[in-house]
Formats: structure tokens, C-alpha cells, sequence
């Protein structure tokens, strides 16, 4: 199936290697506003066509489906022009700022008969069904703190006085928009709606938030969430239950989980620790093609959905707690 980027970022690259990984997918064509660099880029990945122009892009018909890896604050303006344009859309998390553009650009989606989604790679990866299997193994959960800090490789430019894309408010960017959507992911799809949210952020001088912590109140237990991008951390995520506690490295990958049961020494690897991004982030890809391919596909496509609309309520639930710029 031939598809078309909107993007040229190393996250662009990381989802072109992902889908060739699966066979599934032929890129056909690359999007930049930059004529050199969209020319760079087509020619690294060995094709030939390339656009500068939006509106040209989506009016090829040769294109059948778009992946989107442009600035947050865009990603709503572009996935609808692809849709109208009668194209298949994965974008690229966050796929929307707020729940009403998710909303409406599903809904337009499915009028269409066309597939919107967001790429979000621990949604799709054999891990998640790991976990959840294992999570029926640790008794009674009496709390979960679910942490992602991650010191961002533009923070240098901005000590220099600079304004990267990941720091600018104005591009809808920070660390809850960044990281912590993985953070809510995980959340949402393993426990659902909190009872309620007390929440808290720290902004850099650009009004973008650099850390965001938060306490999510269950029934019978609490979860906490932190991301920062300010700060590398190294501590696991942690899900404990009476009877073990289930850690996890990579939120956004779900690589690196473990179990432990109590009152033992052992710890069990679940899924190692796995730092190739290719063949993790082709689950997603093969997804997308999956749910175009197979309208069988259609009841997880719709889970999938669900929880990403729980996804876009916490998100903006956050941000109005704190007062964010967007």
C-alpha cells in the first residue's frame, strides 16, 4: 500500500524503517516545507517524488494513505485535509490537541469510510497483553506510579537561548504533551477513568511545561504519573499488588518488565529490555494496515479508539488544572 509522509524528523525515519519492516507498506512520497530538505529525504530513503506543497500532495492519487510527523499544533489542520482528501491518516501522539478535534476527526473519518488512527507504539506491541496477563497475578493492587522523564536533547539550545519546537507552547508542546501521553496510555487502557485527578505542572520561561506530576484516585487505589524532559530518570514504573509488583522500563515501549512476588528474591523477566525502535514501532504500522486491509479488524480499532478519546479527556484535563497556554 503506498503512503505518503508529512515530516522529515528522525521520528518520520524511525516510522518509514518501522513499516518497511512489515512489508506491508511502499513509500511513495515525502512532505517538508523545504524543497532541499524534503529532496534530502526522499533521496535517503530511495525514492523520487517529494512535495513542498500540501495541497499537491493530496490531490496524488497514487497515495492511498498519510503518516504524520509534523508540530502537535498541526496535526489536527493536516489529518483533516488527508481525510477530505479521501486518504487514510496515522498521526503521529498527540494525533489531536483536545478531545472535541479527536472526536470530530474520527467521526469524519467513518463517514468517509476511511481509517484515523495515532501512532502510539505501546498500544499495539505483544507487551501490552503481557502485562495485562500479569497484572491478574499480583493480588489486590494497593497503588501504580507510572514515570517518564527523559532529558530532552533540544535543552542545550534552549540554556543557549533558543526556542526549540519541543519547548515552544505555541507548537502545543511540553512534557505532558510529549511524554506523559504515553504515561496516560497505559492508564487509561489498563484501570480506565480516574474517580478524580489532583494534578500539578512547573513551566520553563517559554510558558511549556518542563515537569508534570499528578494523582489519579481509583476505587480502592492511587496511581501517580510524573514526565519531565528537563531530567533523565531511571527508577521503573511500578504496579504493586499484595501478592507482587509488576516493573516496567520503557512506558513508552513497554520493554524491561519484570515481576516480582512477594516475600520472594526472584525476579521474573517479562519482556527484556529491547532499545531497537524498529521492529516495536512496526507493530503500530502493521496495525494501520491491518484495520484498512481487514474490516474484521474493526472491534479493535474501536477499543483502540475508546481509549484514546480517555487519552484526550485526562490531557485536557491537566492542561485546564494548570493553567497551559493551549
Amino acid at each position: 500500500m503506498k503512503y505518503a509522509t508529512i515530516g522529515t524528523s528522525w521520528i518520520a525515519q524511525s516510522y518509514i524503517n518501522a513499516a518497511k519492516f512489515t512489508d506491508l507498506w511502499e513509500l511513495y512520497a515525502v512532505y517538508s516545507r523545504s524543497d532541499e530538505t524534503a529532496g534530502t529525504f526522499s533521496e535517503r530513503n530511495g525514492i523520487q517524488k517529494y512535495y513542498t506543497d500540501l495541497n499537491k500532495l493530496s490531490e496524488d492519487k497514487q497515495i492511498e494513505a498519510v503518516y504524520i510527523a509534523s508540530p502537535n499544533a498541526l496535526h489536527y489542520e493536516q489529518s483533516k485535509k488527508m481525510l477530505l482528501a479521501r486518504k487514510h491518516v496515522i498521526c503521529e501522539k498527540p494525533a489531536t490537541v483536545t478531545t472535541e478535534e479527536y472526536i470530530e476527526l474520527k467521526n469524519l473519518a467513518d463517514s468517509m469510510g476511511l481509517i484515523y488512527t495515532e501512532a502510539i507504539m505501546s498500544m499495539h506491541v505483544p507487551a501490552l497483553d503481557i502485562l495485562k496477563e500479569h497484572i491478574k497475578k499480583i493480588g489486590r493492587i494497593s497503588s501504580a506510579h507510572f514515570v517518564f522523564c527523559q532529558l530532552s536533547s533540544k535543552y542545550p539550545g534552549l540554556l543557549n537561548g533558543t526556542v526549540p519546537n519541543i519547548f515552544n507552547p505555541d507548537l502545543c508542546t511540553g512534557a505532558l504533551m510529549d511524554l506523559g501521553v504515553y504515561n496516560l496510555y497505559l492508564i487509561a487502557e489498563l484501570f480506565g477513568t480516574p474517580l478524580t485527578v489532583l494534578s500539578d505542572s512547573s513551566f520553563l520561561h517559554t510558558n511549556a511545561d518542563h515537569t508534570t506530576s499528578a494523582i489519579f484516585k481509583y476505587a480502592d487505589f492511587q496511581l501517580t504519573l510524573t514526565c519531565s524532559k528537563i531530567g533523565q530518570g531511571f527508577a521503573q514504573s511500578e504496579i504493586i499488588g499484595d501478592q507482587g509488583t509488576i516493573g516496567i522500563d520503557s512506558i513508552s515501549q513497554l520493554t524491561g518488565i519484570t515481576l516480582r512476588k512477594a516475600k520472594q528474591k526472584e525476579i521474573a523477566i517479562l519482556v527484556p529490555f529491547e532499545e531497537d525502535r524498529t521492529e516495536i514501532m512496526s507493530h503500530e504500522a502493521k496495525f494501520f494496515y491491518d484495520c484498512i486491509a481487514d474490516k474484521s479488524n474493526k472491534e479493535r480499532y474501536e477499543h483502540f479508539h475508546e481509549t484514546a478519546i480517555k487519552v484526550r479527556s485526562l490531557c485536557d484535563l491537566l492542561r485546564k488544572q494548570n493553567n497551559f497556554p493551549f
